[in-house]
């Protein structure tokens, strides 16, 4: 059966098991990168931010199941039926069938997209002609349900949070001013004081001879919600049709009927716009259904004014059920930049890595404080206030407090980003296009600046929350930064008048980590200098980036250490690795967590290179892969974590998840069919 085949389930079990509470991976997301939403296989909308990607959330029933908001759409209550959710081919076009032995009815969601790509220009145009262009991309959510057999009752639930479930709002339900049929429009709007959100409602009767389906909204409240929603019923015949589209409120005197042939056109304007988009991939090789995902995926993450990428599209979803490790990540991380650049240049999305590169070069051009330093993210237009604040109204999901918007950590000094960043550059003068003269002058600040915070610890790559250490991973990175920047002017011949300083830099953090951050107890690398002999797998990067060569019998202990289980001294379970074992860590964040999906791809990634010198790691690399991706979800999504029982947690889908499953599909081809290039 095919990956992204469906998965049956019945959506009593899902809800009432698990406290109100779908998994984490019984959702699809849909989006139009500007916001998303994500789509549980039930059929209710559980989750989406409106209009972008870091507004307050509209639905959020994920992180509050009495208050947060949803939008639902499936057969009653107490009417036992089988749901399948698959991705019409090749597109963010999500797809959830109903079945029942009286009839199937199949639930169609998507945002639209105009067939072309580019819908936000950056070149300058005429007022009119930006005004029509942006017109173009419909900020709609669209729901389409026709019955294909038999006939079926739906329940339709539409009760909106705004603000994160802190807005009161009012209800006001529309009459059509023509009488109700083919097309027939219901509109119902939401007002808060800052948003304002309208259905529309067409119903196609079907063939001629059919009666017409009957719609008839009413208010209803429901327990822990500040204000009403609307609530109906439908029974649908086959060949029936009836469609939802929750925009902006916008003036009377430009409303237009929503029409069947316009959602018609839409739908198959967004479904060519996907399947032209995906079809630019270079990547041919075995994996070519989750890694096509994948890239779907990330496009799915992409701001599309600016270019940014988010790390996920979701806020305080727990990496441990019940636990405190939640946290925003709306926002773009320094650290995603060379793995974002890498997979998409190398996957044939030159626009896309384009877009991000202007987005990047933005920021260190701009955003460097009175002392050089680089924050560690920014927001989606590239402001750096990111404020962290307690959404305490909120019970999180399964009781997992606290509820977090913004990101604290964004304060913090992680000097692993100098070094990421310049692999990017590095990356993208070499795949994609020459660094300009801007770009160098503003390279040669940054490696400068790194000159001077080299031998300083830091808070690393996992963003601890209490004392800063010397950690081998920033290290590491350092040394990255100071190597892609003498090989950059090398490669193009620019000046570079502290060469030498840089060099000796280098030179110097290569014998540092090899002293200080390799345990001679353990006969391994560790976690940082003060760490003593605690693992961290996150120096499974230092092939990957060029620091040690992938055979190096340090580094073979290294892997040979990790792989053991977390009882005998490694990190690895099922398959699975773990960053380090938080029983014995502190961290400052308490709490348990789950094993990190990139951690385990880059495992794949660092036994490939050691596989070229010893296949018993290549065939390793394989297995461990090939189960990997038996834990993502029914659609190929991957969150950042995989708990014990294989469930999913953490924000969803992560990025750096589904980059690291890539760039560790592409390599592991690459090794196991050296002809494929």
């Amino acid at each position: 059966m095919s990956r992204l085949a469906t998965t049956a389930s019945s959506k009593e079990m899902h809800r009432s098991t698990a406290k109100g509470y779908l998994p984490i991976e019984n959702y699809g997301l849909i989006g139009n990168m500007h916001t998303c939403a994500l789509v549980g296989i039930d059929g209710s909308v559980d989750f989406m931010c409106w209009p972008d990607f870091d507004s307050p959330s509209v639905f959020c029933r994920l992180l509050d199941k009495d208050k947060g908001g949803f939008f639902n759409i499936s057969p009653p209550s107490g009417v036992s039926f089988t749901t399948k959710q698959q991705y019409l081919p090749s597109s963010n076009i999500l797809q959830t069938r109903y079945i029942h032995e009286e009839g199937v009815v199949d639930l169609i969601d998507f945002f639209p997209r105009p067939r072309y790509n580019n819908v936000v220009t950056k070149s300058p145009m005429p007022f009119r002609e930006a005004v029509s262009v942006q017109d173009e991309l419909k900020k709609w959510l669209v729901r389409r349900v026709e019955c294909i057999r038999g006939a079926v009752d739906l329940d339709v639930e539409l009760f909106p949070a705004f603000d994160y479930a802190r807005a009161e709002h009012t209800v006001e339900i529309h009459m059509p001013e023509h009488p109700q049929g083919i097309d027939a429009s219901k509109t119902v709007t939401f007002t808060s004081q800052n948003l304002q959100l309208q259905l529309d409602v067409t119903i196609d009767r079907g063939e001629e001879s059919s009666s017409c389906p009957v719609l008839q909204f009413s208010t209803q409240k429901r327990e822990g919600m500040l204000s009403e929603g609307v609530v109906a019923n439908i029974h649908l015949e086959e060949g029936q049709a009836i469609s939802f589209v929750l925009r902006d409120d916008i003036p009377n005197h430009v409303t237009r009927d929503v029409t069947t042939e316009v959602l018609d056109r839409q739908q198959h304007d967004t479904q060519s716009f996907w399947f032209n988009w995906i079809a630019k991939s270079k990547y041919k090789g075995r994996w070519r259904e989750v890694v096509s995902r994948s890239l779907l995926i990330l496009k799915l993450l992409t701001y599309e004014p600016t270019g940014a990428i988010v790390a996920a599209p979701t806020f305080s979803i727990p990496e441990d059920v019940g636990g405190v490790r939640n946290w925003d990540y709306r926002f773009c991380w320094v650290r995603d930049s060379s793995f974002t650049i890498y997979i998409l240049l190398r996957m044939g999305f030159t626009e896309e890595a384009d877009a991000y590169m202007d987005f990047i070069s933005e920021r260190f051009r701009k955003s460097r404080d009175a002392s050089g330093a680089l924050p560690i993210m920014f927001t989606i237009r590239g402001e750096t206030e990111i404020p962290e604040i307690e959404l305490d109204h909120l019970a999180g999901y399964k009781d997992s407090k606290p509820v977090r918007i913004g990101n604290g950590a964004a304060f913090h000094q992680q000097f692993d980003i100098y070094g990421e960043l310049m692999d990017a550059i590095y990356l993208y003068n070499k795949y994609g296009k020459p660094v300009t003269w801007e770009q160098w002058i503003a390279v040669r600040e940054i490696v400068d600046y790194a000159l001077t915070i080299a031998g300083d610890p830091d808070m690393s790559i996992w963003e601890v929350r209490n004392k800063k250490q010397n950690f081998t991973y920033s290290k590491v990175m350092l040394w990255v930064a100071f190597d892609r920047g003498i090989r950059l002017a090398d490669k193009r011949c620019l000046p570079c008048p502290n060469r030498a300083k840089w060099q000796a830099m280098r030179d110097y953090l290569y014998e540092e980590i090899m002293e200080k951050g390799y345990s001679p107890n353990l006969r391994c690398f560790v976690q940082s200098y003060e760490s003593g002999d605690l693992l961290d797998s996150s120096i499974l990067i230092a092939p990957l980036v060029f620091f040690i060569s992938p055979n190096d019998p340090r580094f073979l202990r290294t892997i040979d250490r990790i792989l053991l289980s977390p009882d005998k001294g490694g990190l690895t379970s099922t398959g699975l690795v773990y960053r380090y074992n938080t029983a014995i860590a502190d961290d400052g964040v308490g709490g348990r967590e789950g094993a990190f999906s990139m951690c385990t791809f880059w495992l794949v990634e660092a036994l490939t290179r050691a596989g070229v010198y010893d296949k018993k790691y290549l065939i390793r690399a394989v297995n461990i892969f090939e189960n990997m991706l038996n834990f993502s979800n029914h659609l190929c999504m991957f969150s950042e974590e995989i708990a014990q029982t294989g469930e999913q947690l953490g924000n969803t889908p992560q990025a750096f998840s589904h980059l690291a499953l890539i760039s560790a599909a592409f390599n592991l081809d690459r090794a196991t069919e050296p002809q494929r290039r």
